[in-house]
């Protein structure tokens, strides 16, 4: 997906019939960027859809034809936002391919969105209907960086065929994850070697 418009923030009683009448994706990056916003200003828990199709100039119904509730309209948001960022560079190692996707996603949660990114992760923990949308909408790809250099390491001969599909593969976001949580950001480049050396190497190496 392409990098979503920002558009401005606008007041909540503005009245979206006034401006151009927009469609398909257009009309959908706005929605999405208006419920990043949205979240950066209010939280979860004080977004609703009146105010994302206020802040986006449109009209409720155009957000219900698209997302039945507030949590799929968030979900789809924050995994249009991440796609927007640069992919990490295919450095031609697993090693140093696993520790780029680390940096790249460590530096996403010292930016401008980390502080959402927090507050989602606390909705997880508080909201089991939440934690359910993001299971089935969001996790259940896995993230994909990681995956595309794990497939790379694969062909390459480094690690064998079974790794990308087992629990193992994704251990080096979720320990960055914990890191975060508990340490917050930003996240050290010797954090990331260390996570990346001494745990996730030995444990997608090591055989079955």
């Amino acid at each position: 997906m392409p990098p979503i418009p920002q558009d401005p923030p606008v007041p909540a009683d503005s009245d979206h019939r006034r401006g151009p009448r927009r469609r398909g994706r257009t009309l959908e990056n706005a929605i999405l960027a208006a419920a990043l916003d949205e979240l950066a200003e209010t939280g979860y828990a004080g977004l609703t859809m009146e105010r994302v199709a206020a802040r986006a100039r449109t009209g409720k119904a155009a957000l219900y034809r698209r997302w039945p509730d507030r949590a799929e309209l968030v979900v789809d948001a924050w995994k249009a936002l991440r796609h927007s960022a640069p992919e990490p560079p295919d450095t031609g190692c697993l090693r140093t391919d696993v520790i780029a996707v680390l940096r790249s996603q460590a530096d996403n949660m010292a930016g401008p969105h980390g502080d959402i990114f927090r507050g989602l992760l606390s909705e997880i923990v508080r909201d089991p209907e939440f934690a359910r949308v993001v299971r089935e909408r969001a996790h259940a790809t896995g993230p994909k960086a990681i995956q595309r250099a794990l497939r790379r390491a694969v062909e390459r001969g480094e690690i064998e065929p079974w790794i990308p599909g087992s629990r193992r593969a994704n251990v080096a976001i979720e320990l960055l994850l914990s890191h975060y949580l508990l340490h917050g950001a930003p996240i050290a480049d010797s954090v990331l070697t260390g996570l990346v050396d001494e745990v996730y190497l030995p444990l997608v190496l090591a055989p079955r």
